[in-house]
Parts: structure tokens; C-alpha cells; sequence
């Protein structure tokens, strides 16, 4: 099996980064998971869409999954009302077991935009120590799943306490194989991202997985990036027209032509951005199956 990732360099490197040894990573997102066993490439799928199914598809490619944490927190405030940490480790155990290729699971972490902490009426700091706990729940409940630690913040600074609370709790981040980089998604294009992911760098974290990277985003902090998912072609499909062809809808929110057509055209940009080719067939060996 192959897989085809970005390649992105910057016009140039902030001080203290290194850009990735190999080139970014890219998982498509979707919310239709039966694309998992037709559509050969790298997937984000939400656990919110698997767990409805009772009849798993078998994924053609190495796929990523996601917990649903920024929407079970926007809607009701807390993971109370979601699986317990039990259940969700139950739940990632069989999609291992019968979708197979899984590269890694995200925790049940608690995003630092504002309007989250609004709706929760915690600090960053409490959000931080409930990320951490959870990721430390659910490796004690099963060491054998690829659950990958992810840092939550909003400024570089809150990111790099958040490093320091993982090693109080005895976790070295500079020795995972990947670390998820929270509350980005919104604003992924902007100056601050590359800050906090050079801060990280900086620290010692050197693979870093950037959740929601559009375009411009990719293009502009990729170099400081693994790997890199992304969902927004739907809402640009939902905006118009379906294409020509697509027969049976309006838009083509939930079409896979659309969703293919639209990756290959941001890796197309992506890479026109940089000063390397734009795919490469190979796969980090780290989540090889």
C-alpha cells in the first residue's frame, strides 16, 4: 500500500524549528466512514458517525480517529454527557480490530477556543488538566491502543504550560511518536499558529499532528507538521452548486468525487507554495499496520 502525502516548505523557517523529516501527512476528513473501504486515501473519521454503525466497513487505507470533542463540548458543555473513558476505549479497540489500518485515536479532549470555555465556564487550565487525565485514563485502560496525547491552549505560552503539565504527570511528549495540537482549527492561517507550533518545536516536540488545516494554513505552517486533517471541503461543497455529473443532490457536501477532487487540488496549491514535489508514496513507519 501506498500513500500519497504533502510536501511544504516554508519561505523560511522561524528560529529553533526544524521542519518534519519527511513530508506532511494528510487525512481527509469526512463524515461518511463507508468511504473508509472505497477511497484509498488517508481518513479523519469522527467516532461520533462509527459508533452508529453495527456493521463496520474494512478501511483500504491508513486512517486517523477522531473523539467528536469539539462538538460534544459546543453542545452540551462537558463530556459527561459523551462515553465514558471505558466505553470510548471499547469502542476504538473494535475499530482497530475490524476496520483495521487505524494509525491513531484522538482523547476525549477538552478544546481552549473561547466560546468553548464560555459554554463550559472552565479556565484554560482546568481544560488542560482534563485533557491530560483523560489521555492518562485511557492508556491505562488500554496500553494497546494508539491513543496520541494532544496539547490544548490559546497562546504559545498556554500550549508550553500545557507540555509542562504532561511532565509533571510523568508523560515526555518529546518522546511520542505524535502529538495532537488543539484549538487551531479556526485560525490556522494565522501568525500565532506558526508561533505556537515554533514554541513547540522549540520544546522538544517535533511531530506535531495540526487538526482542521485548511489551504492557506498548510501552506503557510506545514513544514511544522506530521500530518494534518481537514474537513473543510464540505462547507465549501455545501456553498455550491453540485458538479456537473453529480446527479441525485444539490451540493456535494457528502459526494467523494468532490471530496477527492478538492484534495488533490490542495495538495496541488500546497505544494505550489513550496520548493518540493507535491506527492510522495510513502508512509511514516510509525503507524504502519
Amino acid at each position: 500500500m501506498t500513500v500519497s502525502t504533502l510536501s511544504v516548505a516554508p519561505a523560511a523557517t522561524a528560529a529553533g524549528a526544524v521542519p518534519c523529516a519527511e513530508p506532511t501527512l494528510f487525512y481527509l476528513g469526512t463524515h461518511q466512514p463507508h468511504w473508509l473501504a472505497a477511497l484509498g486515501v488517508p481518513l479523519f473519521v469522527s467516532d461520533r458517525r462509527l459508533r452508529r454503525y453495527r456493521r463496520l466497513p474494512v478501511a483500504a487505507a491508513p486512517w486517523a480517529l477522531d473523539s467528536g470533542g469539539f462538538t460534544e463540548l459546543s453542545q452540551y458543555g462537558t463530556w459527561d454527557t459523551g462515553p465514558a473513558p471505558a466505553v470510548y476505549a471499547n469502542r476504538v479497540r473494535r475499530y482497530r480490530d475490524e476496520i483495521g489500518h487505524l494509525a491513531w485515536a484522538a482523547p476525549q479532549d477538552w478544546m481552549c477556543e473561547p466560546a468553548i470555555l464560555a459554554k463550559t465556564g472552565l479556565t484554560v487550565a482546568e481544560h488542560q488538566d482534563r485533557t491530560i487525565t483523560n489521555y492518562e485514563r485511557l492508556r491505562d485502560l488500554a496500553p494497546d491502543l494508539p491513543f496520541v496525547p494532544v496539547v490544548q491552549g490559546w497562546t504559545p505560552g498556554d500550549y508550553l504550560r500545557c507540555v509542562d503539565r504532561y511532565q509533571r504527570a510523568g508523560i515526555d511528549l518529546t518522546r511520542m511518536p505524535l502529538v495532537g495540537v488543539g484549538s487551531v482549527c479556526r485560525r490556522q492561517s494565522t501568525v500565532q499558529v506558526g508561533d505556537i507550533l515554533t514554541a513547540l518545536h522549540q520544546a522538544g516536540l517535533t511531530r506535531l499532528h495540526g487538526f482542521g488545516f485548511k489551504t492557506l494554513g498548510l501552506a503557510r505552517h506545514g513544514h511544522l507538521l506530521a500530518s494534518a486533517d481537514s474537513m473543510a471541503w464540505s462547507a465549501q461543497a455545501r456553498r455550491e452548486p453540485a458538479l456537473p455529473g453529480c446527479h441525485g443532490h444539490r451540493n456535494c457536501a457528502n459526494c467523494a468525487r468532490y471530496a477527492l477532487a478538492w484534495r488533490t487540488r490542495l495538495i496541488t496549491k500546497v505544494a505550489a507554495a513550496s520548493r518540493q514535489p507535491a506527492l510522495f508514496d510513502i508512509g511514516p513507519a510509525w503507524w504502519s499496520a
